[in-house]
Formats: structure tokens, sequence, C-alpha cells
């Protein structure tokens, strides 16, 4: 299911809602198949850069349109919709496919495993189309994989920019809280059973 704005995004603050960007764990984005290791971070923007291309985008090795991006978040969130900007003359994705809370899976895995979702894509060159996703499936992600097939007829497939709107959780991925019982443990706190069956400290 897609939505196309009918009005001025300007005018309506569109960017409001593509929140999720500031809780994309960065560092640890990663594709399969780029033709240039780790350009698939600068498809992360804020939503008024998306269309600034300075910044270089991602695109698959020529002749193998298929991509698999991964994306971890910096605390668990919920994904309403997810905006993508291809590329021109057919190397726009034609497809997505998302998995969520999937860690280190390959090309052969995304084939052979069913997707939460699977979207049709079209060519979307302003990145005013927003994909909206099964929303009650959707929660609690701490990270999504999203497979791009094939494109539009490209020998590669190139992509400008992808947005998720939504929202965080309070909660942190980042921050382990550990309990410490005993640094340094008293022998005095410690009972031993004594001969007798009873319980006696140890001294």
């Amino acid at each position: 299911m897609a939505c196309l704005h009918d009005h001025s995004c300007e005018d309506h603050d569109c960017s409001s809602g593509w929140t999720l960007y500031e809780h994309i764990d960065l560092p640890k984005v990663t594709a399969l198949n780029e033709a240039v290791p780790g350009s698939v971070k600068s498809v992360f923007k804020a939503w008024e850069q998306r269309l600034n291309s300075s910044g270089g985008h991602l695109e698959s090795n020529e002749g193998d349109p298929e991509l698999l991006v991964y994306i971890p978040f910096t605390s668990d969130v919920k994904i309403k919709s997810i905006s993508v900007v291809g590329g021109v003359d057919g190397t726009s994705p034609s497809k997505m496919r998302a998995f969520i809370n999937k860690e280190g899976i390959d090309f052969s895995d995304a084939q052979g495993m069913q997707a939460i979702q699977e979207w049709d894509l079209v060519e979307n060159f302003q990145g005013t189309l927003e994909y909206q996703t099964r929303y009650s499936k959707f929660q609690n992600v701490a990270s999504i994989t999203l497979h791009f097939p094939v494109s539009f007829g490209g020998d590669t497939t190139k992509i400008e920019y992808i947005g998720f709107k939504g929202e965080a959780t309070k909660l942190k991925r980042d921050v382990v809280a550990t309990i410490v019982y005993e640094l340094r443990p008293n022998p005095s706190d410690h009972k031993t059973k004594a001969e007798g069956g009873g319980l006696s400290h140890v001294e």
C-alpha cells in the first residue's frame, strides 16, 4: 500500500514524521552487493536532504541489481511507513521485501525466507511517496533488513534515499544494565552446612 502526498510538503511540514533517521545506528548499517563499500550509509539522511545527492548514493554491482540492506536502530522503534528514492533510467528498485530483527542474513537466506511484508515499488524521484507497513507487525523493531531483488530493467539498482516514519521507544539498545551482586565477597555473609546438618556461619 502506498500513499502519495497531494499537497505541498513544505506547507504541511511532512519532514516532522520522518524522525527515525536519528535512531538509525549508522556505523552498523551494511549492504550486500554494493559497488562502493560503505556507500549504503549515504542514503540515510534527514528528510529535507533526501534529494541532495552530493553525499553519494548506493548502487549495486554492474549486471547484478540485487541489494540487501541491514539497518539496526539505537532503540526499539515502530515503523509506520518507508520511503525509497531510486535512480533514473530503470535503476530504481521495483520491489522491496522486509525482514524484522534478523541479523546476518545473506541473499540465499532472503530468497528462501518469508518476508514480513513485500511491496511493489514505483519510480519515486521526489521522495513524496511512502509505503505503508502492516503497523502491528512493525512493533519493537531492533533492526530491519530490506531486500531489493530487482530494478526497473537497469543493469544496476541505484538508491538515493531510504527513510522511515514511525516512533522510537525510550529503551536505548546500547545501554546494558548489569547488576553486580558481590564485588568483594565477605566470608561472614556466606553460610555453609555444618557436620550436624544445620547451618552455621563461616568464621
